[in-house]
């Protein structure tokens, strides 16, 4: 970039002071809240315009980053066939169009494709689309499907005949995700938004009535939780699944009595979680009762209380049991150790678990894996059998492209179905991939998963992106990415740092990072820089992180710790303004935020938020080269929380720190939704990245 660009737009300044517990924090940018307000598109445009006019030299470079990252894909292609039914249900992607086309056909070679769904069609006069809901009924013949073409996760739910490819008449708006058919194959459940758009009432819908005569199931008065649908692998029973950040309940009904009410499973005590999959008479239920890690247990569905459990799996405090598939004769158990997911298999032998040393029948093993750090999955929608005995996992690892595996769940043998080609002559064993293992301040060990160029020097001259996330338990396992490829060609070095928040290490992980000791999360990430720098990886001069959401929280949080340590910094829809909106119940998540990072009104909370909210903490000091995205119609991260950062640190920070904010218009938090606008904005941001490490081509 040189030094020519223009003149970046400055927001008006209108005084404005939150109060609380004596404390005053002026936000003369609250102004930015009214999206009403016409000054706030005209802001916004401003920022997008200058961008645009900084990026301009950076044109052709971006260019050949989106023309790299397209050469190395299979534009026209198909995903692996999953049965279902008497069906083989897929998805595929064309040349050219920016969605994906969602079809079926019979088992037998050569037989015709059905279309259930073509988005690109659906997209048409439309700057957004994405599909909420897709859910066949069980005698699959109707489809359930839902559509947001704003970016604000408001959904539109509707019902297609498959016989002729029509829809019903009646049109639900304001739905959420969770959809589910009962067993009669014309009753759904269905959740909806409340006004700060929590999914808080599931309905009842018979196909064919006015939408305006259904009936609400369940209404979660408790603003901390959330309500979702679904129905079980065994197609026995419709689960309301009511959770908030640390506790959760469920409510069952037979799929066969759509009529009827829904029971409780175990009733809600609060920092209680469980999970339930179901089995004949009885269900399996992970549930860190007494056991933060979770242990598995069984409980007859007739008496499923917890005086009634079997323990399965015990807690360990080296394992975190994650989640579960139940099968006719086999239970998976999703599990994780020393950052790393794994699969665990259980032989089921008659109505009842044999145990012996916490297996079952003996014959409990896990899936070998061919690389130590890797990422592993079992997708519900690739598993919707219960009567099968093969498994289908996915499976990656930095350095190997995503894979899907048939494994047998008896004789122990995978299949390699597909792995996601990589065109243009990728070869794996051109790159390596290492665990490394930084020391936070406090003392605690937090790993590293890093891909570079095999044979990178350690002398410091790579330059790097250091990626982190930390927070709500998510863990940012290792997996890989063509698009990454146009950087680590480069010399650039990829790390993730497993910081405490996330929960990569287990529950206690997760707790370690999170209300009274957040500062850890960023504290842990500064160390994982740190550790890069004084090992060689990289140097400070060339070290770029990048993160969003709670993970863009993390950058903004760590710039304003260690501005020196960072040469340029990429802050996708980032979380930033921590205490105004917090402090806000009427903003969309706010309340069930609480129990991820306290309640303001608590004076102790307050004063741990506002210690690393990063809006409130910016300094005039020489800041990274920032790169920060917002998304207009955001649900979860209001457009205004980057908006109001970025236009603080123009007038506060340093006037050498170059900051830019591009705002999705029509998008929401996860950006564009067609696939080529998405492989466009991550070339403009490689190629920021680029540029701010001083390689300009």
């Amino acid at each position: 970039m040189t030094s020519t660009a223009p003149e970046p737009p400055v927001a008006k300044r209108i005084p404005h002071v939150h109060e609380a517990h004596g404390d005053r924090r002026p936000d003369d940018y609250h102004w930015l809240r009214n999206r009403d307000d016409p000054d706030v598109e005209a802001y916004l445009e401003a920022e997008n315009a200058f961008t645009d006019a900084v990026l301009e030299p950076l044109r052709p470079l971006q260019d050949k980053l989106y023309d790299e990252i397209v050469s190395r894909i299979q534009e026209t292609d198909l995903s692996v066939p999953v049965p279902h039914g008497p069906w083989l249900y897929y998805s595929r992607s064309v040349e050219g169009l920016q969605y994906a086309i969602h079809c079926r056909r019979a088992p037998e070679e050569g037989s015709p494709e059905h279309v259930l769904i073509d988005e690109n069609a659906l997209a048409e006069g439309h700057d957004y689309c994405s599909l909420g809901a897709l859910e066949v009924s069980p005698d699959h013949r109707l489809l359930a499907w839902s559509l947001d073409t704003e970016g604000d996760e408001d959904h539109v739910l509707r019902f297609r005949d498959l016989d002729t490819g029509e829809d019903y008449p009646e049109a639900i708006p304001g739905t959420s995700y969770g959809v589910a058919w009962a067993g009669d194959n014309r009753t759904v459940f269905y959740t909806t938004l409340d006004e700060s758009r929590r999914p808080w009432r599931v309905w009842r819908h018979r196909l064919g009535t006015d939408p305006a005569a259904d009936v609400i199931v369940h209404q979660e008065d408790d603003d901390r939780f959330f309500c979702n649908v679904e129905r079980t692998r065994s197609g026995g029973f419709i689960v309301i699944d009511l959770r908030s950040a640390v506790t959760s309940e469920s409510r069952v009904l037979a799929a066969d009595d759509p009529d009827g009410d829904f029971t409780v499973l175990v009733e809600r005590r609060q920092d209680v979680e469980y999970g339930l999959d179901h089995h004949g008479d009885r269900f399996f239920i992970l549930s860190n009762d007494g056991a933060p890690n979770f242990r598995l247990v069984e409980a007859p569905v007739a008496d499923p209380s917890p005086d009634r459990w079997q323990e399965i799996l015990p807690h360990s405090p080296d394992v975190k049991l994650e989640g579960l598939a139940a099968f006719a004769r086999h239970l998976v158990v999703l599990e994780r150790a020393e950052a790393v997911r794994r699969l665990r298999v259980l032989a089921l032998e008659g109505e009842t678990v044999a145990r012996r040393n916490g297996s079952a029948g003996g014959a409990a093993h896990v899936i070998e894996q061919p690389e130590a750090v890797c990422r592993v999955g079992m997708p519900e929608e690739d598993n919707p059998e219960f009567d099968r005995g093969t498994l289908r996992y996915t499976y990656t690892s930095l350095v190997t492209p995503h894979s899907v595996f048939d494994y047998d769940l008896d004789t122990r043998e995978r299949t390699l179905l597909k792995q996601e080609p990589v065109l243009g002559g990728y070869n794996p064993d051109d790159y390596e991939t290492r665990r490394l293992w930084a020391t936070a301040p406090d003392g605690a060990r937090v790993p590293i998963s890093l891909v570079a160029r095999r044979g990178i020097a350690l002398d410091g001259s790579a330059p790097c992106v250091l990626y982190g996330y930390g927070s709500y338990e998510a863990s940012s396992d290792p997996r890989f990415s063509s698009l990454r490829l146009s950087l680590l060609d480069r010399g650039f070095v990829w790390a993730i740092g497993h910081i405490r928040g996330g929960g990569e290490m287990g529950r206690a992980w997760y707790e370690a990072g999170k209300l009274r000791h957040k500062m850890n999360t960023f504290t842990d990430f500064i160390a994982c820089a740190e550790h890069l720098v004084k090992e060689g990886w990289t140097s400070a001069a060339r070290l770029a992180i990048l993160g969003g959401s709670a993970g863009g929280l993390l950058v903004g949080a760590t710039v304003n710790l260690r501005p020196d340590l960072f040469r340029a910094a990429v802050a996708e829809v980032p979380f930033v303004d921590v205490v105004s909106t917090i402090s806000d119940p009427t903003l969309p998540l706010s309340v069930i935020e609480w129990e991820e990072w306290g309640d303001p009104a608590d004076p102790e909370f307050y004063a741990a938020m506002k210690a690393y909210s990063p809006y409130d903490n910016v300094r005039p000091v020489r800041y990274p080269d920032l790169y920060v995205t917002a998304g207009l119609n955001d649900p979860r991260v209001s457009y205004w929380e980057p908006a109001k950062w970025v236009a603080k640190l123009r007038v506060t920070a340093d006037p050498q720190t170059r900051i830019l904010l591009r705002t999705e218009m029509g998008a929401g938090h996860s950006g564009p939704s067609g696939r080529y606008d998405a492989w466009r904005k991550e070339a403009e941001m490689f190629a920021f990245l680029l540029d701010a490490v001083g390689i300009k081509d």
